[in-house]
């Protein structure tokens, strides 16, 4: 299988100082003891600035959820502590992020934002609503359909599961080679794709009914799959995660081999467009780019002896941004410590959002009521 040329950008990185505030003024090299600090290219912080968003990021390694926005020609990364954080579910009304054993949902609301210091900066400002105690699922990716109802894809049960007050969770369909619901990640479900606001493609690393026996055969054992017809469409991928549809299009990331696909349905093959310099996991779409998400994967048994590794002795951990029309990179972020694995990369509406966390005093006086009762509302309180 042959991979497009992937042209990396000449430019020197910018440096990031992993501050939780936003520098200013030009871009300046971060202490050496900083453990989160990053480089970027000029150009991450160009588009950042052209399409008005910004990123927001899970690595469960870490323990962070990362919001990656831009500042007058800087890229700042904002970082939130979280116990696990993996799959999330955004946009510009709500952001909702998978935990060790939670549902975390966060919702805008833009009258907060100018109240953040420094007052004036924000545009959008999430705050927590609700958590929903899952148990350890071992929450994957997730997703909003049409009528509002997320989709959780949970790996250790293999099944794609809906949420209710009542429940840890709600199976709804699971492979069907997988015989038991049982906490012992069989197949290792673990992306799906919705069209048309329903699920429809779902990603596993191996057609197997036994407690972890997708491990086995990791290096070309990966499955995409039809949710609603049950079909295997294609065998012999790589660790494969994160399926998109996009530009009326599939696309997936072949983790094992760092690189990005797109699927021919009709004939049931894949064909690579680029292979990025990390495991490929995470991803989110933007006019002719895709924003990925890299990580450099441990020197572990779980990645040992799949492609990337055998192909890469130093991986990368970042963000890349690649034409998906020419397979070039044109933009990335690379974490250079305290970074070393990422799970999910999506895009915020907003150029610079705030995450407010439990014990924010903004947080504390900060109330939402339904428009009904806005009208008993002083206007000066």
């Amino acid at each position: 299988m042959t991979f497009p040329n992937t042209l990396f950008l000449p430019k020197t990185p910018s440096q990031s100082d992993g501050s939780s505030q936003a520098p200013t003024g030009a871009p300046s090299e971060a202490p050496a003891s900083n453990p989160l600090r990053s480089v970027y290219t000029s150009s991450m912080s160009a588009l950042l600035r052209q399409f008005d968003i910004s990123l927001v990021v899970s690595t469960y390694q870490a323990g962070k959820v990362i919001l990656i926005r831009h500042d007058n020609g800087v890229v700042n990364t904002h970082f939130r502590n979280f116990h696990k954080p993996m799959g999330i579910a955004a946009d510009n009304r709500r952001l909702t992020i998978g935990g060790a054993n939670t549902v975390w949902y966060y919702h805008n609301m833009p009258a907060v934002a100018p109240k953040v210091e420094p007052q004036g900066k924000h545009d959008a400002c999430y705050l927590p609503r609700e958590i929903h105690v899952t148990g350890d699922i071992d929450i994957h990716e997730m997703a909003y359909d049409a009528d509002d109802q997320l989709w959780v894809v949970n790996t250790k049960f293999c099944a794609l599961c809906t949420l209710d007050p009542e429940h840890s969770f709600n199976p709804v369909w699971r492979p069907p080679f997988v015989s038991a619901l049982a906490p012992q990640d069989r197949c290792h479900l673990n992306g799906l794709a919705m069209v048309n606001g329903r699920p429809k493609y779902v990603t596993t690393l191996g057609e197997t009914d036994t407690a972890g026996g997708w491990r086995e055969n990791k290096k070309s054992g990966g499955l995409l799959m039809d949710v609603e017809t049950n079909e295997i469409l294609l065998r012999g991928l790589s660790m494969p995660h994160s399926p998109r549809w996009y530009n009326d299009r599939l696309w997936v990331l072949e983790s094992g081999q760092g690189s990005l696909a797109w699927v021919d349905l009709a004939s049931r093959t894949w064909h690579p467009v680029c292979q990025l310099p990390g495991f490929t996991r995470g991803i989110s779409f933007l006019g002719p780019f895709a924003f990925i998400g890299l990580s450099q994967v441990r020197e572990s048994a779980v990645f040992s002896g799949i492609p990337l590794v055998e192909r890469l002795e130093e991986r990368t951990c970042g963000v890349w941004v690649v034409n998906i029309e020419t397979g070039q990179t044109v933009a990335f972020l690379r974490f250079e410590e305290g970074v070393q694995e990422i799970f999910a990369v999506e895009i915020l509406p907003a150029r610079f959002p705030e995450m407010l966390e439990w014990q924010d005093q903004l947080l504390m006086n900060s109330y939402v009521v339904p428009d009904t009762a806005l009208k008993d509302v002083p206007q000066n309180v």
